[in-house]
């Protein structure tokens, strides 16, 4: 195992619920019949992708101008909502992993679909762990597709097969299954089925714990 490659939301921190919240907003000006059940679509989904899913619960025909500028007024609110980040915000035994990681000399690296994921991971005060944010900008294909976790392996100088994936939503352990390296998901096992290593929470990722499940599994 020489590089580890973390999603952000539901892995590092959660702002799911600023992402809802503003996407709620949006909706609801629009007269959308949007809920907390359809929000579930949009985990690991880039921002055009979830607002077209959105769009999808009513009829009206948007141009791509339009859509560009309902995405930009989502995430105009969304950037609004997450100046309220903190390292508080980091999610259980993250900051351990990290350090543990660092110090061992493995690779650290991100994977995330958000626009705004070196934002935040400022306001975590957690950047310095990070010896690669893969730019979603330059990522042409969204998760399922495994670009992004290779792009972040490519990154770190490090092969597919020698790289751990976390994740927290069913798209990217399919995305890091597809890129050959080993998947953990972290939440509901239920939406992790074809995971490797499934916890229930980040509280329980540890160094040894990664370590020992990688060993067994490439035996």
């Amino acid at each position: 195992m020489k590089a580890v490659i973390f999603d952000l939301d539901g892995v590092i921190t959660d702002t799911a619920e600023y992402h809802y919240l503003a996407w709620k907003s949006l909706a609801d000006e629009l007269d959308l019949p949007f809920d907390k059940e359809f929000n579930e679509k949009l985990k690991g989904v880039s921002r055009m992708e979830s607002l077209e899913l959105i769009l999808s619960l009513g009829d009206a025909a948007y141009s791509d101008e339009e859509k560009n500028a309902l995405a930009e007024k989502k995430n105009d609110l969304y950037k609004e909502m997450i100046q309220k980040v903190t390292p508080a915000d980091l999610l259980p035994g993250i900051e351990a992993l990290l350090k543990e990681l660092q110090e061992a000399g493995i690779g650290i690296a991100l994977a995330s679909a958000s626009k705004n994921a070196p934002f935040i991971l400022d306001r975590l005060g957690v950047t310095h762990y990070f010896n690669h944010v893969v730019d979603v900008n330059l990522i042409k294909q969204g998760k399922p597709d495994p670009e992004i976790f290779l792009t972040g392996a490519a990154k770190l100088g490090v092969l597919p097969e020698d790289c751990v994936g976390i994740e927290d939503a069913e798209a990217g352990i399919e995305s890091i299954l597809s890129a050959g390296m080993y998947a953990v998901g972290v939440g509901n096992p239920a939406q992790m089925q074809k995971a490797d290593l499934i916890v229930s929470s980040t509280a329980e990722l540890s160094l040894s714990l990664l370590k020992e499940n990688f060993k067994q599994k490439t035996k």
